[in-house]
């Protein structure tokens, strides 16, 4: 349990020693991966349901070479492809946006930076150091937010056209 504490302290010195942005980007953090595990519980459980569902449907169709079977099949691959990407443009713009609010955390920094140097004159050069310092810290928050999520959002989009490919060779006209 020791560690538990531990693990909390380090966090909220982190927090703190951030500022406001890396709270932001935690909250980024969250959701983003939330929604990574929403697409990764949706292609493990919910999609075979949906493909068989879909597959039964093309089934019934009566002529599957006629116009009316082309839009048929053409509709039931666009609902099922809009399942399957949900949420996936979604993860791509919290992924792009984590290294921007760490870049922005950095900014603030600095201008505190350019605070300490205005109100010291450029004399208190630990005060100057520590405002450097904090300053990575967001920047480095960002960008460990973005790079795993970045390869979880390449898999999600692999495995996303690879579902809707092999969905589309199901349907075949016959």
């Amino acid at each position: 349990m020791t560690w538990f504490f531990s693990l909390q302290d380090t966090l909220f010195s982190f927090l703190e020693k951030g500022g406001g942005v890396v709270l932001l980007i935690s909250l980024l953090v969250v959701l983003m991966w939330f929604f990574i595990f929403e697409r990764i519980w949706y292609f493990t459980f919910v999609h075979p349901a949906v493909e068989k569902d879909t597959i039964d449907k093309w089934s019934k169709v009566p002529e599957h070479k006629s116009w009316k079977g082309h839009m048929v099949r053409s509709m039931l691959v666009s609902k099922a492809n809009l399942q399957i990407r949900s949420n996936l443009e979604l993860i791509r713009v919290c992924v792009a946006i984590a290294p921007l609010f760490g870049l922005l955390g950095t900014i603030v920094g600095m201008i505190e930076v350019f605070h300490i140097l205005a109100v010291t004159g450029g004399g208190d050069a630990k005060a100057m150091a520590g405002g450097v310092a904090r300053s990575t810290i967001p920047a480095m928050a960002g960008l460990m937010a973005a790079i795993p999520a970045s390869i979880a959002a390449r898999w999600l989009e692999q495995n996303a056209k690879k579902k809707s490919d092999l969905l589309s060779e199901h349907l075949t006209y016959e």
